[in-house]
């Protein structure tokens, strides 16, 4: 059993044509070479994963601790380091400073995605949960305003989870059962059916499920 998963880049969307004719939009992403830079085994941290690097850094753009842990295994400085989860026969067959092979990518597999979403700020409930506005009228000095946001003796504070203004976006989200259209390894390209979370350019955590 092998280690299926990658680390890539959003590049933007397009759409390819099926055999059919039918239109199938896409996300372009650009694999980067990645490294076993640590190997987890449950004996010594519990679990089983393994730890994959990609994206050469500058030593200025890492701490000490970042630049000796990717040192004294003899690799390359690295800027992103991702963690995946596997069983514990898939760590025995890899080294640290092994390249990671993306042979086993194809045509028809589905993903399970994680990247980051684009930011959209601070805003307030109408547009973050989509709350009703107050009363238009004269008089009214609760337009956009929350209103209430509990009793103040009984319970006498804010209860948890309460859909107040605040910041949207900017989350890792994950999305489940996405296709892979088309994978064009020469150029280290992967077309996954639909759309991702973030802007061109966000990184994107991707493993294959059965």
């Amino acid at each position: 059993m092998s280690f299926t998963g990658f680390i890539g880049k959003k590049l933007g969307m397009t759409q390819v044509f099926e055999e059919d004719g039918s239109a199938v939009p896409v996300t372009v992403v650009l694999l980067y070479d990645m490294k076993i830079t640590q190997l987890k085994t449950e004996e010594k941290d519990g679990y089983s994963a393994l730890q994959i690097g990609c994206v050469p850094a500058k030593a200025k753009h890492l701490t000490k601790a970042e630049q000796q842990h990717l040192l004294k295994n003899g690799n390359p400085l690295l800027k992103t380091l991702k963690e995946f989860r596997v069983d514990s026969s898939v760590v025995s067959n890899f080294t640290v400073g092994d390249t990671v092979s993306t042979d086993f990518i194809e045509a028809g597999q589905k993903l399970s995605v994680t990247s980051t979403s684009i930011g959209k700020g601070t805003m307030g409930t109408i547009r973050r949960w989509g709350h009703h506005r107050g009363p238009m009228s004269h008089g009214s000095k609760n337009h956009r305003l929350p209103g209430s946001i509990g009793a103040g003796t009984t319970p006498g504070r804010v209860f948890k989870g309460l859909q107040m203004a605040g910041r949207k976006g900017n989350k890792a989200v994950t999305i489940s059962n996405l296709k892979v259209v088309r994978f064009y390894p020469e150029k280290q390209v992967v077309l996954i059916k639909g759309s991702l979370p973030g802007s061109n350019g966000t990184l994107v955590v991707a493993k294959v499920t059965k």
